[in-house]
């Protein structure tokens, strides 16, 4: 299990992230929401490895988060510019060797699922090609947990589908934990377990799905917009 305690982070005399304290269910997977400059991508980072909180803990399975704790985190960043003079194939071998739990057989059959081509450049590819090749790279990490930072942002309704389905289909449910950050909270809600929503770098937030459509009688988009205005 992933756990957060009374986390922070700031640089200079900016605090992005104050006194964060969750823990991720295992098995589930879950929204992290907010709007712009809430603190997502930060928190993905922390719970990642790749950044240090200021103040307080993130730990996995008991252990204090560091970067060497990849091997049992996949982390998929909010950028494009994902290996650009690399090919699909030549990524999926690059992954093979850092990661021992890299199956490049599986990361080939997500990618054809997904139908996309492994053999052009990533430079040469459109925005939701390569959206398609990072999602089969990650997916191809046979890990507990996978922290994914707005994977389907700025992809086409048809694209933004299709890695929903790949994530269905790829990952095992009760096994493997799913937490992605996304604006696209109508078209993801389907496939998702729970919400925790961010707002001015704390934790407003984190419901289950079931309470959201029983309790608040709502659906995501509009408990989210309502828990804004709540403030």
């Amino acid at each position: 299990m992933i756990c957060a305690q009374h986390v922070a982070y700031g640089y200079g005399k900016k605090t992005v992230l104050e006194d964060i304290t969750f823990q991720l269910p295992p098995g589930k997977i879950i929204g992290l929401v907010g709007e712009n400059g809430s603190g997502k991508s930060t928190l993905l980072r922390l719970l990642a490895g790749v950044k240090t909180p200021t103040k307080g803990s993130v730990q996995i399975d008991g252990a204090i988060i560091t970067h060497q704790s990849a091997e049992n985190i996949a982390y998929l960043p909010d950028i494009d510019e994902f290996y650009p003079h690399l090919t699909g194939e030549e990524i999926f071998t690059f992954y093979a060797s850092q990661f021992g739990d890299f199956s490049t057989a599986k990361a080939e059959e997500i990618a054809a699922f997904l139908e996309v081509e492994t053999d052009k450049k990533m430079k040469k590819m459109s925005k939701g090609q390569r959206g398609r090749i990072k999602m089969a790279a990650t997916l191809g990490r046979n890990v507990s947990y996978y922290l994914m930072d707005e994977p389907f942002s700025g992809l086409d309704p048809m694209v933004r589908e299709s890695l929903l389905k790949g994530l269905i289909k790829f990952i095992e449910g009760r096994d493997q934990t799913i937490l992605l950050s996304t604006h696209e909270l109508h078209d993801v809600e389907p496939i998702l377990d729970a919400l925790l929503l961010l707002k001015d770098g704390r934790i407003h937030s984190f419901e289950t799905l079931e309470n959201v459509r029983e309790e608040w009688q709502q659906d995501a988009v509009q408990w989210m917009k309502k828990q804004y205005r709540k403030g």
